[in-house]
Parts: C-alpha cells; sequence; structure tokens
C-alpha cells in the first residue's frame, strides 16, 4: 500500500487543479419516484430542491446543501429522520440509478426503519462510525447509499472527523491511487475499513487544505482517473 505522504503528493496537483469546482446539484424526476413514496406516505420529500427551469417534464434539482437544510429542521422527528433517507436516497440517485425507487420503497417498507435511522444518526453524531456502519441494515440499501445517509446525518463540527461517502467510483480512485482499506484498517472488517478511510481522507485533506467533504466528491468525479493532466 502506498504511504499516506506518498497519497497526499499525488493527489495535491489533482487538488490544485480541481480547486474552484464544486459539486453541482442533482436532477430527479418527481414523476418517476411517486408511485414508490405515495404508498409510504413519503412523497411530500419530492418538494425538496428547487424546479429545473430548463426541464419540460417537471424535473427537479437537490443539492447537498438541500440536504444539509433539511437535516438541520427535522429534530428528533421520526418522520423527518425518514423524509431525510428518502431525500438522500433521491440525490444520490439522481437520474442515472433506475432502481433506487424501488429499493427505496423496499427499505421504507422494512419494520427495522425507524430504529436503524435513530441508532446509526446516534452513532454517527458521538463518532462512532464503525457502529453505525454495523448497524445499518435495511431492505435494499447497501454502502454507496448507507454511507450518504451517515454525512447527511452527521451535524458535528467542522474540526471533527465527520462521516463520509464511500461508493464504487470513490473507492476505484482510492485503489487507482494505491491505498487499501484493508491494509490500513489491519481488518477484513468493513466497519474497520470505513473507519480507516475517514480516518485517511481526513488527514490527508488536512495536509492538502480542502475539507474532506470536498475530497471525497474529488475522489467521485475522479472515478479512478487521478493521473494529472
Amino acid at each position: 500500500m502506498a504511504s499516506q505522504g506518498s497519497i497526499v503528493e499525488r493527489v495535491r496537483p489533482l487538488v490544485e487543479m480541481h480547486r474552484g469546482r464544486r459539486q453541482a446539484p442533482v436532477r430527479f424526476r418527481p414523476a418517476t419516484w411517486r408511485p414508490w413514496l405515495e404508498p409510504h406516505r413519503a412523497a411530500n420529500v419530492l418538494e425538496l430542491g428547487v424546479l429545473d427551469a430548463t426541464s419540460t417534464s417537471g424535473e427537479r434539482l437537490i443539492s447537498r446543501d438541500d440536504l444539509a437544510v433539511a437535516r438541520q429542521a427535522l429534530g428528533d422527528d421520526p418522520e423527518g429522520l425518514r423524509d431525510l433517507f428518502v431525500a438522500v436516497m433521491i440525490w444520490g440517485a439522481g437520474m442515472t440509478n433506475g432502481r433506487a425507487p424501488r429499493y427505496t420503497s423496499a427499505a421504507l417498507g422494512d419494520a427495522r426503519l425507524p430504529h436503524v435511522l435513530a441508532a446509526t444518526r446516534s452513532a454517527v453524531c458521538i463518532g462512532d462510525l464503525s457502529r453505525a456502519y454495523t448497524e445499518f441494515t435495511l431492505r435494499g440499501v447497501r454502502r454507496p447509499f448507507f454511507t450518504k445517509w451517515f454525512a447527511a446525518v452527521d451535524d458535528r463540527d467542522v474540526e471533527c472527523e465527520r462521516a463520509l461517502i464511500l461508493d464504487h467510483r470513490v473507492f476505484r480512485s482510492l485503489n487507482a491511487l494505491g491505498w487499501s482499506s484493508k491494509e490500513a484498517a489491519n481488518s477484513r472488517r468493513w466497519s474497520a475499513r470505513y473507519a480507516a478511510y475517514i480516518g485517511a481522507m481526513h488527514e490527508w485533506a488536512g495536509s492538502l487544505g480542502v475539507t474532506a467533504a470536498w475530497l471525497e466528491w474529488l475522489m467521485f468525479d475522479l472515478n479512478g482517473q487521478v493521473e494529472a493532466q
């Protein structure tokens, strides 16, 4: 596995090249989601974000900032947690993941949903990301989406090692850089590997003068293409 220092030096030119860029809002089509959400009385979430003025089919735009606003407004209301979860699934799917509405409906129909959302939010907010990873078990929701949930509910101070998303595109970039979650964690357990990823990303971000959330987005956007042009 490449050393922390060598990875920072490989990433540095990429950071400088992309430093002025920001993650764009995600487009989604409410009409696609509505039949899957209405049976669970969750279609109100489709009003989040803003109408896409360029769309002729009622598409909307939802951003990471919209998720943060929804998190700040939810308090301890179980329905608020559920609605934030649905918003995360919509944001994470955008227009490219056609299975997400069905998977979201499966999760909403899972009797474990209220407990899992509350328990994992509590674990994230005290910084126990390994426990949150272990405790997230819902039908239809795997790591690329439940780590988006962790990132969305983490309301700790920016100085903390806040939760980050770990999906296939981020992993592709990490692997291309020569970083191994298994070696970093010295464990095969995915909960430990996720915690090791969080620690590494925050350390790299600090050395590079960016936030870990922005660096995570850059890893997503690069999708394994980590050679500076």
